[in-house]
């Protein structure tokens, strides 16, 4: 199960399974030195069996493009198995990286991760569409 966290220097991935739902919780910045920790992550949690991932960003203070660079990466990964992504984030600074990147609506966006677990895994496909008002 994917309920063990990885440690970097500063940061750390906590990984849990809410209502079939495996949060990735990312904290801190998600930076060229923290993003290959949390791609390695989910791709850990894909080879244990985990299919539908919400990536929280709530904790998350900042997001440069090494990190949106692995949100897509980790994308095509769990795509390849079948899988669906939600992202669990209201800060509006972090959306706009998504908007800049031209991936604003390219995933189900929730304000909080109780908001993006709610409704059972597997039963959201890609394309996603947003979930909450953000533009």
């Amino acid at each position: 199960m994917c309920d063990q966290g990885v440690a970097g220097p500063h940061e750390s991935v906590d990984c849990r399974v809410a209502n079939g739902w495996t949060v990735v919780e990312a904290n801190d910045e998600i930076d060229i030195a923290f993003a290959p920790l949390v791609q390695a992550a989910v791709i850990r949690s894909l080879a244990e069996g985990h299919r539908h991932f919400v990536l929280d960003l709530c904790s998350t203070r900042f997001l440069d493009s090494m990190g949106l660079g692995m949100i897509v990466a980790i994308t095509k990964h769990i795509k390849a198995r079948q899988g669906s992504l939600r992202i669990a984030c209201s800060d509006k600074w972090l959306l706009q990286v998504f908007v800049l990147g031209g991936l604003r609506h390219v995933y189900s966006f929730h304000d909080s991760v109780e908001q993006a677990v709610a409704q059972p895994s597997g039963a959201s496909s890609w394309p996603v569409r947003s979930a909450t008002s953000h533009s």
